[in-house]
């Protein structure tokens, strides 16, 4: 199993059994935290999610990915984000929902090009990236939530995993996630102006 799969299983399971703060689980898995929290910040965002929680999650996750592209490698977030808890409820279902995107993961991550991984510039272009796919997250286009969310996994992971090749699929996969969200928005908001003339 990757270091993603134990990592987040097990962080998920301590979350169902003694709910923690996004704080806590920083100060308790340090700078693999970065990435760690991040992934569990967008997880929800794949699956049907209640009111509320996007903009404490969105949040959280753009802060420590503008630190990371900054080349910050100790997380801070703010004490507003850093005490929202995980209740217990939702994060059994996130641990439900987990095994899917585990299946996954596992195929396709493992390290490589471990040298361009472990880069101080790839580490920054990563928080770039993220930063970006995150502003695209919480941007107010309907329907578009689980496109970046994937596009930010799969950075969280090649960089737990040092998986130099998957960074590379994944900036390419920014570039395909950034012109595929800013067309849905760009066909909604002209959606009203061609509406009128097909009927």
């Amino acid at each position: 199993m990757l270091r993603f799969s134990q990592d987040i299983k097990l962080l998920l399971e301590k979350l169902a059994s003694q709910p923690l703060t996004i704080g806590e689980i920083l100060a308790e898995t340090s700078e693999r935290g970065f990435s760690l929290v991040i992934a569990l910040l967008v997880l929800p965002f794949l699956f049907p999610m209640p009111p509320g929680f996007t903009g404490p999650l969105g949040s959280g996750c753009l802060l420590l990915s503008l630190q990371m592209a900054v080349g910050r490698r100790s997380p801070w977030l703010p004490k507003k984000v850093a005490q929202f808890r995980f209740s217990r409820h939702f994060t059994v279902q996130i641990l439900q929902n987990l095994r899917r995107v585990t299946r996954v993961v596992e195929k396709i991550a493992r390290p490589r090009w471990t040298a361009l991984a472990e880069s101080r510039i790839t580490w920054q272009l990563n928080g770039l990236c993220i930063s970006w796919l995150t502003i695209l997250l919480i941007s107010p286009i309907p329907f578009t939530n689980p496109i970046p969310t994937v596009g930010i996994l799969l950075f969280a992971v090649a960089t737990l995993e040092s998986d130099g090749l998957l960074m590379c699929v994944s900036y390419v996969l920014t570039a395909l996630i950034t012109l595929i969200v800013v067309s849905i928005g760009y066909t909604l908001w002209q959606a009203p102006n061609f509406l009128p003339s097909i009927f």
